[in-house]
């Protein structure tokens, strides 16, 4: 076999990496050196690696749409390039139908996988045909003429990419040219332990090389060890650097291809033929390097050395080599626990290894650094100290960082969680532990105060003063309050045989029926009570489960649902705003609330504009609805009364979640100035404005409105009369100040915008994750200031985790870690916990396992103990409210009819387990974005156990069996054992470095996928009782592919919208800069930016000031 090189991605704009994931396990396992891109990689990124690290094939899954355009984009820019031979392979599940299949082969690409073949061959047997596609020898270019490449490359990395391979390869002897020998170009060595975070300095390096030096270019060599077993490699440094896709900068990966080495052994080579290429400087960054190891000083003329305080104990300092060659040393991961006291030993060693008994400490080349925080000061003063060096050596005039920010080499800048508070999860499981044992000890004494209590019933007894003494001494020690609930449980157990139950919201008295009556006439309560005797039993019941509404709300937060407010959402998502506006409409008709949910095409998800280029072009509308600008915002929910108390808009957004809820914000108090003017009768007036700021440019329109009439769709118009301006620029400042006042307090939703489980699981993150986190922290700080106290600010979700692979435990125990670290975060920001918790709210997937049916169970319960006993917070904080989405991962292409029966058992799940709002999946969303029918047969679902399942009716029907209080007290247990191990790890954070919770879900993900594909997990219709007839019959169904008309509506009307507000935008762009830079509130400054700003330019903005996110494996 050749010496394979592969390269595997996802698709622009796709998070969805689990497959390809597992897929690049495998094919490593079977000798391939792999270059792994990771998630949402542009065809042009995955074209410019492909030649520069000169691999065979690459492989792709495509599982947001616009795959025939990517596919064939990509074929394009290879043959472009001269790059015919690369094979490309790719898949996306059900979502390429097979007759796309067809048409995507037909344009050149070697195979795509259906489901059909992962079944028929299974993964292994995948792989093999990959590597018979990818196994052909590559062969010298020297009298090739390429064509011109189809993308700017200051230097044409084509003859030096093939050059390396075949000097890897054995197949090119070099002989030396003195003067390329002799080219004065440094050539600056990155080594360290592995783990160090060697890759991410090496892109922040680059990143400011480029910046500071734009006319200069320079090449990146990294160096992977090869697995002895398998003669295979991960080369996995391209993954984590951002600044790399530049004109000015090559990067090879190179494998070791030796067990032993940290280096290749054509390292020596390669530099020279860099040097021979052109280019100004070159960075070799070596694999993971021992403490012997110094074998990059004999190749470079720039040692760096990049390790992390956890080097042990100072002493080991002195086994250190590379301290004694390293012209720099980098203390990567400054704010770990260790980071002040690993400068001051590092700092000695490197004085004592030189001799510089007398020198100044303060001196010394040694930085503490914290790579992976954007702009991170120690980084910028170690990047100028390398171009002073760099000049010295080799007399250049190399520009160093202006003005970089001030560093304190004795100071740890504040963590996102302080390093005192890094316990924060085995303080949570102390606190529930000790709970149990307090319960456990309160039942105890209650149910011997039973005993006495029985005894005494005995007149014979009843006077024996030492009974009574003992009966009074346990009854003492109880406490007052469980004591209370044992002596009026009677009371209660009455209060639920009633008629109805009276309960007080905010003042005011609410009357909700307590019974119900069956077809027989049978009368039923709503909630059942047992009919424990002895007061040990009733006490546990109450401090365990108790009624719905009541603390530990282990059955439900509320004591009775809502009437004529069932949890049902609308959900919908696709093409333009309109299209998606009139789908909002279509599912609320005749319902009593109006609540929508709503998904974003993955354009939108990554914070970017609609255009025309064909990767981009191929993904707009798909998969969700595209948004770029407040003017789609308002369409989007236009003829919805997004101020009404019984509408509530959810929008699945992370990334982006800032700019988009800004957005809706707008949209929201553009409508009620609308009805402020309607009720003024100010239109006259209103409208002379309109037309004098609409005089010299196109107004902008909800395209077709006419048409709704057709669709018998009932649109009366409102958040449209104000289409291309705000209310603030018709209506006098302090009315419009009102307006929106009263607007943010009682407009109702959520916003995903969870920044953590993107980083685990989604991967829809944008910025680095301290800038996220920054933005989360400024919308809630927002929202405390503005009162806003029916929106949710986070949807701290759980099913992105469960859809990457998760099983259930991990799902519920890394969500519920999420959330408790968001209020560790937002405590340090100076918050107050019950001004922001009310803001937070959960979201789960519900799949067949069953410990589904008790997720809602242990997570309030585990809240609500947490809220109280540790935080000391109130009742409403206490009460965890989450949303249900009946699992994705469930629905299957084979057999689709099928999945609305799995999708009636979760919802059945939800529905029994209080859930507090949810989501039943469309059958056909496993191909496709739901059509009109199959949603409506998802709302059916959930409208039919709600309307006419009779035990649904009850409302505590899963208290009392046996069978859950089981399943409630292992999945609590296992959930406990598991934020143990993430803090054993340094809390969720630290766990996210150490990429503990990315890698386990993968491990879940990959015994899943095995164990389906061998059987053991029987899914009918796929794996078993399966129908052969069935196997293309999703091309015979109504699938939703946006039109390429809708796209280019999108990018005409977001071309008049950037023309309209040019001026404007400049000027917000600048001040949001400044607002970043300054670290002010970003989201106040977006609620105005975002009425003249695009989504994308907002976003491209913020990566200069926050940086981009940088990719995990």
């Amino acid at each position: 076999m050749q010496k394979i090189r592969i390269l595997t991605s996802t698709s622009l704009f796709d998070g969805h990496d689990a497959s390809i994931n597992i897929m690049r396990r495998v094919l490593q396992e079977q000798g391939a050196e792999v270059i792994h891109m990771g998630h949402n990689r542009s065809a042009q990124e995955i074209v410019e690696a492909a030649i520069e690290e000169d691999v065979q094939l690459i492989a792709i899954t495509s599982y947001q749409g616009g795959h025939i355009e990517f596919f064939t984009y990509l074929r394009k820019l290879l043959d472009d390039a001269g790059y015919q031979h690369i094979k490309i392979v790719g898949g996306g599940g059900g979502t390429i139908l097979p007759s796309e299949a067809a048409i995507i082969h037909a344009k050149g690409i070697s195979k795509i996988y259906l489901p059909k073949d992962g079944l028929a061959m299974g993964i292994e047997g995948m792989i093999k045909e990959v590597i018979a596609f990818a196994n052909f020898p590559l062969k010298s270019n020297q009298s090739t003429k390429y064509p011109k490449l189809p993308f700017d490359k200051k230097t044409d990395p084509r003859k030096l990419a093939r050059d390396i391979t075949l000097l890897q390869n054995g197949t090119l002897k070099i002989k030396k040219d003195k003067k390329v020998v002799q080219k004065n170009i440094p050539v600056i060595g990155l080594t360290g332990t592995g783990g160090a975070g060697k890759s991410t300095v090496c892109d922040r390096l680059v990143h400011y090389f480029i910046q500071t030096n734009p006319n200069l270019s320079i090449a990146v060599v990294s160096v992977d060890p090869t697995k002895k077993k398998t003669g295979g490699a991960l080369l996995g440094d391209r993954i984590r650097m951002n600044a790399i896709h530049h004109p000015n900068v090559f990067m090879r990966s190179l494998a070791t291809r030796s067990d032993h080495q940290s280096i290749s052994a054509s390292l020596d080579q390669v530099i020279y033929l860099c040097k021979a290429a052109g280019y100004d400087a070159i960075i070799v960054e070596t694999a993971g390097v021992g403490q012997n190891d110094a074998s990059i000083v004999d190749y470079v003329t720039l040692p760096m050395y990049i390790m992390t305080p956890e080097f042990g104990a100072a002493s080991q300092l002195e086994k250190i080599n590379m301290i004694d060659f390293a012209q720099i040393i980098g203390i990567n991961k400054f704010d770990r626990a260790g980071g002040l006291d690993a400068i001051r030993d590092v700092k000695k060693q490197y004085a004592r290894s030189r001799h510089l008994f007398d020198a100044d400490h303060s001196k010394l080349p040694v930085y503490g650094t914290i790579a992976s925080k954007f702009n991170d000061p120690g980084m910028q003063h170690l990047f100028n100290h390398m171009i002073e060096l760099v000049n010295q050596q080799h007399q250049l005039k190399w520009k160093t960082i202006a003005k970089p920010l001030v560093y304190n080499a004795s100071l740890v800048a504040t963590p996102t969680i302080p390093l005192n508070r890094f316990n924060y999860l085995n303080e949570i499981v102390e606190t529930i532990q000790k709970n149990r044992v307090w319960i456990s000890e309160q039942k105890q004494l209650a149910s011997q105060w039973y005993s006495y209590e029985q005894v005494m019933q005995n007149p014979k007894l009843k006077k024996l003063p030492l009974l009574k003494e003992e009966a009074d001494k346990v009854a003492g020690a109880i406490d007052p309050e469980v004591k209370k609930s044992i002596q009026t449980w009677e009371a209660t157990k009455n209060t639920y045989q009633q008629e109805a139950l009276v309960y007080e919201i905010r003042g005011k008295k609410i009357h909700q029926p307590l019974r119900f009556k069956t077809e027989s006439g049978l009368s039923l309560q709503k909630v059942y009570l047992p009919n424990f005797k002895d007061w040990g039993d009733i006490a546990e019941w109450q401090l365990k489960e108790n009624v719905p509404g009541h603390y530990p709300y282990t059955a439900g937060v509320f004591d009775l649902k809502r009437t004529g407010e069932d949890p049902t959402r609308m959900f919908a998502g696709e093409g333009g705003p309109e299209k998606t506006n009139q789908r909002f409409h279509f599912l609320a008709s005749g319902q009593p609330a109006t609540r929508l949910s709503t998904a974003f095409d993955s354009v939108t998800l990554y914070g970017q504009d609609p255009s025309n280029r064909m990767d981009v072009f191929g993904k707009i509308g798909n998969a969700g609805v595209n948004i770029a600008s407040v003017d789609d915002i308002k369409k989007l929910y236009s003829g919805i009364n997004l101020n009404d108390p019984t509408s509530s808009v959810s929008m699945t957004i992370n990334g982006p979640a800032a700019i988009i809820l800004a957005m809706f914000f707008n949209a929201a108090i553009d409508q009620a100035c609308e009805q402020y003017i309607t009720e003024q009768k100010m239109w006259p007036t209103v409208n002379k404005k309109l037309n004098q700021i609409f005089k010299n440019t196109t107004r902008p329109v909800y395209n077709d409105f006419e048409g709704l009439k057709k669709q018998s769709i009932q649109h009366n118009g409102l958040g449209l009369k104000l289409l291309g301006v705000s209310g603030d620029q018709v209506l006098d400042p302090k009315v419009y100040a009102n307006i929106k006042k009263q607007v943010l307090q009682n407009v109702r939703g959520t916003l995903q915008a969870d920044i953590l489980k993107e980083d685990q699981a989604q991967n829809t993150c944008i910025f680095s994750i301290d800038f996220a986190l920054k933005l989360m922290g400024d919308v809630q700080a927002y929202f405390v200031d503005q009162k806003v106290k029916n929106f949710y600010s986070i949807s701290i979700s759980g099913y992105h985790i469960a859809e990457a692979g998760a099983n259930p435990i991990t799902q519920l125990a890394f969500t519920l870690a999420n959330g408790f670290t968001y209020i560790e975060y937002f405590l340090n920001r100076g918050l107050e916990i019950d001004d922001f918790i009310p803001n937070f709210s959960f979201f789960f997937s519900n799949g067949m396992d069953p410990e589904y049916a008790v997720i809602g169970r242990v997570a309030r319960r585990i809240w609500a103990q947490t809220m109280k006993l540790k935080y000391k917070a109130n009742s409403r904080s206490q009460k965890l409210k989450y949303h249900i989405q009946t699992s994705g991962r469930s629905l299957h292409a084979q057999e689709i009819d099928f999945n609305d029966i799995r999708t009636t058992l979760q919802a059945l799940y939800a529905i029994y387990d209080q859930c507090n709002s949810l989501h039943t999946n469309a059958y056909d969303e496993a191909i496709t974005t739901p059509t009109k029918e199959s949603v409506r047969r998802a709302l059916a679902i959930q409208l039919i156990i709600n309307k006419e399942l009779g035990t649904a009716k009850v409302e505590n029907a899963q208290q009392g069996s046996f069978l859950m209080n089981e399943l409630t007290d292992l999945v609590e247990e296992a959930v406990l054992q598991e934020l143990e191990r993430i803090n054993a790890r340094g809390g969720v954070l630290g766990a996210m470095e150490r990429m503990y919770q990315r890698s386990k879900i993968q491990e879940e993900s990959m015994l899943y996928e095995t164990r389906k594909h061998h059987g053991e997990i029987p899914i009918i219709g796929v794996n078993t009782f399966i129908d052969e007839s069935d196997q293309n019959s999703n091309d015979r169904r109504p699938v939703f592919r946006s039109s390429a008309a809708e796209k280019k509506l999108q990018i005409s009307n977001l071309g008049q919208f950037k023309n309209r507000n040019k001026e404007q935008a400049d000027h917000y762009l600048k001040l949001l800069h400044h607002a970043a830079v300054q670290n002010e509130n970003i989201f106040d400054l977006l609620m105005e930016a975002v009425k003249y700003c695009s989504l994308g330019d907002i976003t491209n903005l913020l990566y200069h000031t926050g940086g981009k996110y940088s990719r995990n494996l």
